[in-house]
């Protein structure tokens, strides 16, 4: 399961949080290609504990299946995608609703991959 955080959610849910090893997983997305997109992307910034590991939010995991989508999908540049990642926070201001509620089920979604996985590897 995702690495459980302290910091809660408006809400009350407790937010997730994942590492560099968990998001390759989960979105397919190499760790030398994450760290080039937190230097160009200025709203993608995960933290980084003392020892410089980087931890992920549920936001920052929104970001990068955004930006795969952009990138390897739709052939965005990666200038394209910044500027349409700049434009979907701008359109968050305007549309805030729909918008946590697709983040909650994406973090519930989220948690649910990985106690499947968890299940999986106890029956193995």
């Amino acid at each position: 399961m995702g690495n459980q955080g302290t910091g809660t959610q408006p809400a009350g849910k407790i937010v997730a949080q994942y590492s560099i090893g968990q998001i390759e997983k989960i979105t397919g997305v190499k760790p030398h290609v994450l760290r080039y997109w937190e230097e160009v992307i200025p709203s993608f910034t995960p933290r980084k504990e003392m020892s410089g590991r980087r931890i992920y939010s549920q936001k920052d995991l929104e970001i990068i299946l955004r930006l795969k989508f952009l990138i390897y999908k739709k052939k965005f540049t990666i200038e394209g995608a910044k500027n349409q990642i700049i434009q979907d926070a701008k359109n968050l201001q305007r549309n805030p609703d729909a918008i946590i509620t697709i983040r909650e089920i994406r973090a519930d979604l989220s948690e649910l991959y990985f106690s499947l996985k968890a299940l999986r590897k106890e029956r193995n």
